[in-house]
């Protein structure tokens, strides 16, 4: 069976093989199953707007029997078959096929939108994944490194024996954090789990698959000015464009439904034979006009009119939650970018260094212990509070991409480690 755990092996370095992120986000775009659902929507709205302005079909009708004639004093004069055959178009009043139209591109329109719109925001969210994911492992790999050390520092402090008060409570200090910091490292990599597992399941593979991307970290752009943030909102944001979309439309259907008070008309020839006591044949023209000639529409009208003010409203509703989201993800996008510009490249690597020298000291007894405690948990809460703020200014980066369609982050946006600093462009040195 040895064969058998050869292309065992050879599946799972072909599963944990690395991959970029970019790669991901289009290997979710293209199978993702809901985005499909999008797609056949547009499809469907597409295939019934070719038919939307297309006049109904001609209707035939037929009519067949028996005739009998008899003269005027009542005698029989004669019998015979008689039949009849009417062909009928309708055709609307001028405009409302138009109409019509309109209405059928506003909903292919707003099926665009909304397909584009579950897009970006699919994109978005693998982009925070991967990030999230490779913070998450750094913080367990080092909370398990920082554990490590206290774990092997309370062995070497157990085995000299030590006697006095100090060094046992020493011992105990050490235990306790280490205790801590493992619990902090087990919910990091459970963090990491359920990340990792949420993008397997995007990208259609097994929950346990393993996942290595080989990222860098975030490229963030300055933002631009608030005014021109709004600006870009009003005219990209997905909400207000179907918003916008909603409107006219409803506009469409206010002058369809006022419209639809005069009737449509059928006109048509109709060729009839009658075999009696004589042969008849009769062709004719007819025209099916409804009683009366307008038609009591002012409930439908008025429905239509108040669908019209309440998409106005919508919308304005719309703008205001837009520009508040715009304004909250800007000024939060700005101070995580300052916070991350106040970071030396170095800090991480000084920090990291300081723990290790502390360590060793603290062996030599040159160290107290409260100082060697709390070097090695500042160590671990600057990786957590860089890559927190890596993530959040990503996350508010997404938010403000998707709010007005201006692109602020570079396409890989995911730094695992944590010896470098995220480049920002116009940040401080």
């Amino acid at each position: 069976m040895a064969w058998m755990s050869w292309v065992a092996a050879l599946c799972f370095r072909a599963e944990a093989a690395e991959i970029s992120v970019t790669e991901v986000v289009t290997e979710v775009v293209r199978g993702h199953p809901e985005l499909k659902v999008y797609e056949g929507a547009l499809a469907a709205v597409r295939a019934e707007a070719v038919t939307s302005s297309r006049l109904p079909h001609p209707v035939l009708s037929t009519e067949a029997g028996q005739a009998r004639s008899r003269n005027l004093d009542g005698s029989f004069a004669g019998e015979g078959a008689t039949w009849s055959a009417t062909v009928k178009q309708t055709f609307e009043w001028p405009g409302r096929l138009a109409l019509r139209k309109a209405i059928a591109n506003e909903d292919v329109h707003l099926a665009g939108l909304g397909l584009e719109r579950f897009r970006q925001a699919l994109m978005g969210r693998v982009r925070e994944l991967a990030l999230g994911l490779a913070g998450a492992q750094e913080k367990a790999r080092v909370a398990r490194e920082v554990a490590d050390r206290f774990r092997a520092l309370r062995d070497v402090l157990v085995q000299r024996d030590p006697a006095g008060v100090t060094p046992l409570l020493e011992i105990r200090i050490l235990e306790a954090t280490e205790l801590s910091l493992r619990r902090r490292a087990s919910d990091a990599e459970l963090q990491a789990s359920a990340q990792r597992i949420e993008l397997n399941v995007l990208r259609g593979r097994p929950a346990e698959t393993e996942l290595a991307l080989p990222w860098r970290p975030p490229v963030l752009g300055g933002s631009p000015a608030v005014t021109e943030l709004l600006s870009a909102a009003s005219t990209n944001n997905f909400t207000l464009r179907t918003r916008m979309g909603d409107l006219a439309q409803q506009g469409f259907r206010v002058r369809l439904a006022k419209n639809e008070r005069w009737p449509a008309i059928s006109v048509g020839p109709a060729y009839s034979s009658v075999d009696g006591s004589t042969r008849d044949r009769y062709l004719t023209v007819g025209i099916n006009v409804p009683l009366p000639l307008w038609k009591n529409n002012a409930s439908n009208v008025a429905a239509a009119e108040a669908r019209q003010r309440q998409a106005e409203a919508m919308l304005e509703t719309a703008r205001r939650e837009v520009e508040l989201q715009v304004l909250n993800a800007a000024r939060r996008y700005e101070a995580r970018r300052e916070e991350m510009g106040r970071w030396r490249e170095e800090s991480i690597a000084a920090f990291r260094e300081a723990a290790e020298l502390a360590d060793r000291h603290y062996r030599l007894g040159a160290v107290p212990a409260a100082t060697y405690v709390e070097l090695q948990k500042q160590y671990l809460e600057a990786v957590e509070s860089l890559l927190d703020t890596r993530r959040d200014a990503l996350a508010a980066a997404v938010e403000l991409e998707q709010s007005t369609g201006l692109s602020l982050t570079g396409q890989e946006t995911v730094g695992a480690s944590t010896g470098e600093s995220a480049p920002v462009k116009g940040g401080r040195p």
